[in-house]
């Protein structure tokens, strides 16, 4: 089957873009068909050449600085891999005000070594109550508080010219009831109709409800919404108010594919998929993983990989060790899929290390994991905007002799600071009586003592919460991947109460990590004495060191060792030019690693203190210690 006929397409266009775009299109065709057959095989066809075509008139309107960027891109397709790489969350109003003020700190973020900032949603949400704005009202609006499409772009420049990408939030699984498509739904048009899922009956959705989860037990039972407007029940799988996209429909994917080149055009450089795991839907499951989802995320990959490839994609699924891989790939997806997927596990079980000051939990779970495609990266982080959910996996849990429930409930009642001894403050979120499943709000520095340190002014405990806290760090940056920090996490900021008084937030306690970044507390940061000093300064050390390091690149897998001593992890990293062992001290508690574990020459050094401490004899580890011991190939 020929190509679309680029000269047709791009008429008018300077002949080496002809060039560049149809090497592309003849590059990706093919992966564009295998994406499209695995989820609409009788359309396949129409829909990618309707494909091309939108994406070469977006071509048309891509900036001559972003199409020069998209060629660097091919220079460096793996970009993002490197070393160098550190992320940043936040919210654009509680970092800065809105998105100029975004980019009058751009410096703040450079201090820090940050090249990769992922504001939080800021496309125009439905009114009230929006999920954090995750229910979108319009994906071609900014939030009029946050400012413009023309502050966006802005900003995307300002970034980009400090080496800074930026990411947005493209809710893929539904939009707000408010927004246009549903709207029109709702007045009865039935092009828009057939961009939901809608019964007139109970019949099919309670079909569907005896194998459904329930996302938000607690202020949204169920999954459908009955409307009276439109005389339907809508699947709404988080909210009544956010209505689940029907992805069987190849309108919907002609209408975010325009949409993602779109974005991609204001010069977002990566676009995380919210809610991917449930968009497509099939009787007898929990619609969630289904094998459509990863063919459907191919061919939007494909699209922006011919239209403006300097663009990358982010799965957001938070989902089990055996359901995650096929984010980034596998099979005859492998590596065509996202480029980035969050590590869910390693975020997990880190908590629960440090909880249960053992690391045999950790090393049989993290071991379970397939190699991920070498082309792709783990997201990792320590938090997020979001809650922690304790995803311990029983059989994981029993191959350590733990029981997983009992396992869950002590992390849910540690961290609530209901266990005895925790100096945890986190809260409660979302619990299921029936199951068992309790949740934590929370900042880091709240979970890991320093909050509880500060309140009883306990200058020991405080040193003592400070080193947990670090070391934290530590192994998410020595873990590989593209680490990702929460705003106000390189200050250690405590628990925000005040969530409470906001009648938009009140209701919802994870605002409790969601603070304001206060700025007199960042300006901290430069006093020496302070908190904010030693967690920035010693943050910002592990990130120098990191991006010096070239077997902490993204494309190295890390290789961790079976629990020789409990209180200790251990990783490997075998890059092509450097060998690197970090190890990780999750005790207060002094410990003993015998030499023999650390498969490295006495010429060794360890790269965060720059000693050569290995010799012959037992290594010494000291409270929450990390040691990053590298050795040249």
């Amino acid at each position: 089957m020929s190509v679309p006929n680029v000269e047709d397409l791009l008429a008018g266009e300077p002949v080496h873009d002809q060039v560049v775009f149809e090497t592309r299109l003849r590059r990706y065709w093919a992966d564009l068909l295998t994406g499209l057959t695995g989820a609409y095989p009788d359309h396949a066809v129409e829909m990618a050449y309707r494909l091309v075509e939108i994406a070469a008139r977006n071509f048309r309107e891509r900036s001559d600085d972003l199409r020069l960027l998209d060629l660097r891109r091919h220079a460096d397709p793996q970009w993002f891999q490197h070393p160098q790489m550190l992320g940043y969350a936040t919210y654009a109003d509680l970092f800065a005000g809105n998105l100029k003020g975004v980019a009058e700190k751009a410096d703040y973020l450079d201090e820090l070594g940050v090249n990769y900032l992922h504001l939080l949603p800021l496309l125009k949400p439905r009114p009230g109550e929006s999920d954090g704005g995750y229910a979108v009202m319009d994906y071609r609006a900014v939030r009029e508080d946050l400012g413009t499409i023309g502050d966006l772009r802005d900003l995307a420049t300002v970034l980009r010219s400090r080496g800074i990408s930026l990411t947005l939030d493209l809710v893929l699984n539904h939009v707000a009831a408010e927004h246009d498509w549903a709207r029109s739904a709702r007045a009865g048009d039935s092009f828009y109709r057939d961009y939901f899922h809608l019964f007139p009956d109970r019949q099919l959705p309670d079909a569907y409800e005896k194998t459904l989860p329930q996302v938000f037990p607690d202020f949204a039972p169920g999954n459908f919404t009955y409307d009276e407007e439109s005389h339907s029940w809508v699947w709404t799988t988080f909210n009544r108010w956010q209505w689940d996209l029907n992805w069987h429909n190849p309108d919907v994917f002609y209408e975010f594919a325009d949409l993602i080149l779109w974005l991609a055009n204001l010069g977002v450089e990566c676009l995380r998929l919210d809610a991917i795991a449930f968009i497509y839907k099939r009787m007898g499951t929990n619609c969630q993983n289904q094998p459509e989802v990863h063919a459907i995320t191919q061919a939007l990959r494909t699209v922006a990989r011919i239209g403006a490839p300097a663009l990358i994609f982010k799965a957001e699924a938070i989902v089990g060790p055996s359901d995650l891989a096929p984010y980034l790939g596998v099979g005859k997806h492998a590596g065509k899929v996202s480029d980035l997927a969050y590590q869910n596990s390693l975020m997990v079980q880190i908590w629960s290390t440090l909880a249960a000051k053992d690391t045999r939990l950790f090393c049989a779970a993290m071991n379970r994991f397939p190699a991920k495609p070498p082309t792709t990266v783990w997201g990792t982080y320590l938090r997020c905007h979001d809650d922690i959910g304790w995803a311990i996996d029983d059989d994981d849990a029993a191959s350590v002799g733990l029981n997983g429930y009992e396992h869950r409930r002590f992390l849910g009642d540690y961290y609530a600071g209901l266990y005895p001894m925790s100096d945890a403050r986190g809260l409660i979120f979302q619990e299921n009586l029936a199951t068992g499943d309790r949740r934590i709000s929370g900042t880091a520095a709240s979970l890991l003592g320093i909050e509880a340190a500060l309140d009883n002014s306990d200058e020991v405990h405080l040193d003592l919460a400070a080193r947990r806290y670090v070391l934290a760090h530590q192994i998410m940056l020595g873990f590989g991947g593209l680490p990702l920090i929460y705003m106000g996490d390189e200050l250690a900021l405590t628990n925000d109460y005040l969530y409470i008084d906001d009648s938009d937030h009140a209701d919802d306690n994870r605002w409790v990590h969601r603070p304001r970044m206060p700025w007199d507390k960042a300006d901290r940061r430069h006093t020496e004495g302070t908190l904010e000093h030693h967690i920035w300064h010693a943050l910002r050390h592990a990130v120098t060191v990191r991006a010096a390091l070239p077997s902490l690149d993204a494309s190295v897998e890390t290789e961790i060792f079976d629990p020789v001593n409990p209180a200790v992890l251990i990783f490997l990293r075998r890059h092509q030019s450097q060998t690197m062992v970090g190890v990780y001290n999750v005790t207060a508690e002094a410990q003993i690693l015998p030499r023999w574990v650390i498969p490295l020459g006495n010429w060794a050094w360890d790269a965060l203190t720059e000693e050569t401490p290995l010799t012959d004899g037992d290594l010494q580890l000291d409270t929450y210690q990390a040691r990053w011991f590298v050795q040249q190939a």
